[in-house]
């Protein structure tokens, strides 16, 4: 591939990406990131969300290269220099018996790279969001009666989230069978505030603010193998686990009173109540597992199917249990490609993928366990490349889901996810002999 267009691409997809997550600095707005560590998005991308999410089982997906880090053990397959840049979007409304809200929100998804080290072995790199926390609520009750009734504004906020960077590696033994591993950094921070506001002019009111600044290392194994069915079609099942990790945090906690303007807005604080600063603390990760498998005919279709669990009920912050629950989920997908090698027909060689994922998080509220379930389509569009060795690929998919309900006295959170992904594949790093 030229240099020239080389860098260029890079560079424009880079500056693209990295202004879209600029411009959102709250990635989410759901109430229910309030509990553990937010929303944990997964290690998929748009090509694999397309599909529901599977990945456990999935080698090949198509024709090109893909980097699927939530089973390690398929960078076996990566025989091409495979560069993955993308961003997401969420519109999100949220109901209550007899409310409603609407947002938008935008972000850089991911940056990933892969390369094959041996005939059967690949490294991969990148970063990605691990979990994401945004909420931005108000509960206002009343208190006393008659003419000494005064409400009160009970104000909950919560912004931030953690990254993932890792660098993992796969390989081959034989024929069917396929090891890797990911080591983890996981970093971010998760601030959450609670504010009581009396509504008399004057009055005194608190903030309650907490930050936890999270750092440290995690481990994510998997394994594959392939059963050749003949005819070109394999059957692969696979199995993917995070260790149960030991994070370290730096817990900071204000307490603080201030009066309002006659606008309504905060002044500055008049009294810290409460300060602690860095306060050394360790957060402990609960142990994950997750099986699947594929069904494929090379380059034609693929369908497949995901379980995960995990164990969040034992995840504690400063060995302080978190009150969290087992967490389940289910996916399925497929994708579907009407001919690969067509030169006339343009949609003939798009990747056309549809899925469904149902999941038990990890949230109860009201002694009910939250629950999300969601639809799933999505695209793999070729583009033009340069070089007989250059493959380009679009891959755009959308989530159209829904978390908790109106009744019980919870929030129906209804939100239209948008992945977009820009990938290569090339042959990078190789030194060329001329006769």
């Amino acid at each position: 591939m030229n240099n020239k267009i080389k860098c260029v691409y890079v560079a424009t997809l880079s500056l693209l990406a990295l202004s879209l997550g600029s411009y959102a600095q709250t990635t989410v707005q759901s109430p229910y990131s309030k509990f553990g560590l937010g929303n944990l998005r997964g290690s998929v991308l748009p090509q694999q969300r397309g599909m529901g999410g599977i990945a456990t089982g999935v080698y090949r997906s198509s024709g090109i290269n893909n980097i699927n880090m939530q089973n390690p053990a398929s960078y076996a397959g990566i025989y091409l220099t495979t560069l993955d840049i993308g961003m997401s979007g969420s519109r999100t409304e949220l109901k209550t018996s007899n409310l409603s809200e609407n947002s938008f929100n935008a972000s850089l998804s991911h940056v990933a790279m892969a390369f094959p080290v041996t005939q059967k072995s690949a490294l991969s790199v990148g970063i990605l969001p691990y979990s994401e926390l945004g909420y931005d609520f108000k509960n206002t009750v009343s208190i006393g009666s008659g003419t000494s009734a005064k409400t009160v504004d009970y104000l909950y906020n919560g912004e931030g989230g953690l990254s993932k960077a890792y660098i993992g590696y796969g390989i081959q033994f034989g024929d069917h069978f396929r090891v890797g591993a990911n080591a983890e950094y996981l970093f971010g921070n998760l601030i959450q505030s609670r504010s009581t506001e009396v509504s008399d002019l004057g009055a005194l009111n608190s903030r309650d603010q907490v930050k936890n600044s999270i750092y440290g290392f995690n481990y994510t194994y998997g394994a594959q193998y392939d059963f050749r069915l003949g005819n070109k079609t394999t059957l692969v099942v696979g199995y993917s686990g995070s260790s149960s990790a030991k994070l370290n945090s730096e817990r900071s906690q204000y307490t603080t009173i201030y009066t309002k303007d006659s606008q309504g807005n905060a002044l500055s604080a008049l009294d810290t109540l409460d300060f602690i600063e860095n306060g050394k603390t360790n957060m402990k990760l609960p142990l994950m597992h997750s099986v699947g498998f594929t069904l494929q005919k090379e380059n034609k279709w693929l369908i497949g199917a995901d379980y995960r669990m995990g164990k969040w009920s034992k995840m504690s912050i400063d060995n302080v249990n978190q009150n969290l629950q087992d967490a389940y989920g289910v996916s399925v997908g497929g994708q579907f490609t009407p001919d690969i090698t067509a030169i006339n027909g343009y949609f003939k060689r798009v990747d056309y993928r549809l899925g469904l994922t149902y999941d038990k998080t990890y949230v109860q509220m009201n002694n009910e366990d939250i629950k999300q379930m969601g639809v799933t389509v999505g695209l793999g569009l070729p583009l033009s490349s340069y070089a007989r060795s250059s493959f380009y690929k679009m891959n755009v998919s959308a989530e159209i889901g829904r978390r908790g309900k109106t009744s019980n006295g919870l929030i129906q959170e209804s939100y239209v996810n948008f992945h977009l992904g820009f990938m290569l594949n090339d042959k990078w790093f190789q030194r060329f002999r001329f006769d």
